[in-house]
Parts: C-alpha cells; structure tokens; sequence
C-alpha cells in the first residue's frame, strides 16, 4: 500500500513518525513534507496529500498539523477526499468503516507517539463495509465542488 503523508510544522515530529511507523509495517511512503519545524502553511501540503490520494497515486493519506482540524478542512475541498481527524482507535476504524475516509487527519499538539501509532493502525486495519454505509457515502459526491 502506498500512502501520502505530509504536515506542517506543528506537526512535523508527528509527521516524522508516522512515516517511520508506515515503513515498519512495510508501507511505500510518499512524503510531502514539510521538512522542517519552519512555520509554513498546512494547507499546502494538506492539498498535495489529497490530490495524491484523488488521483490514484497513493492508496491512502495521513495529515498531521497541531489539531489535525484545518488539514482535514483544507484536504475534504479536493474532489474524491474523504478526510477525518481522529483522536483514537474506534474514530479511525468508523471513519474507514462507515464513511470510506481515505484521508486520516491527526493532532501532532494533541496526541503522543503511542495515540497516533493506534490510531493509524486501527485505520490502515479497516476496510469500509459498503452496504447501507456505500449509499451514504455516495451522496456525499454529489455535494463536491463544480458540482451544481
């Protein structure tokens, strides 16, 4: 599995170990920064995130800022993005079961080391259980933008 990850500089450390975390369970990382504890912008690596996970290039994305709330605002604007902050372990699995999130948000100011690896491993774990749960989603694309 292939998964975009990126972060701004409130969550740089975050970011550092779940790419870690993800090349020890075997995962091909794409990182897309940021680099650095430099005070850049999260919505910019929010979007390279979600436009790598719409167009195919990565199966999933994990976003991490200090609350992981503007990343998700910020990537749920590209088309095809179900982006959801998590907090802990039963989030991440009905964020994948229930609503086909592709995109996993996290606080790097909010959760420690062990919280995010149990979150990310409870939402890599997941599938999405179509069903009742696919109807649901599937109104939710009508919504995106250019759509009137």
């Amino acid at each position: 599995m292939t998964v975009a990850v990126g972060a701004d500089h409130a969550g740089f450390e975050a970011k550092r170990r779940i790419v870690e975390h993800l090349r020890g369970l075997g995962c091909d990382v794409m990182d897309l920064g940021t680099d650095s504890a430099a005070p850049t912008d999260y919505p910019d690596y929010a979007r390279a995130v979600a436009r790598a996970v719409a167009r195919g290039e990565a199966s999933r994305g994990v976003l991490a800022c200090k609350t992981g709330i503007g990343m998700s605002i910020a990537a749920n604007k590209v088309p095809g993005v179900r982006a959801a902050v998590c907090h802990n372990a039963l989030e991440a699995r009905l964020s994948r079961a229930h609503n086909d999130a592709n995109v996993l948000c996290v606080g790097g100011g909010l959760l420690g080391d062990a919280a995010i690896e149990d979150v990310l491993d409870a939402w890599l774990a997941t599938e999405f259980e179509g069903g009742r749960h696919a109807r649901r989603v599937s109104k939710i694309e009508p919504q995106e933008p250019g759509e009137r």
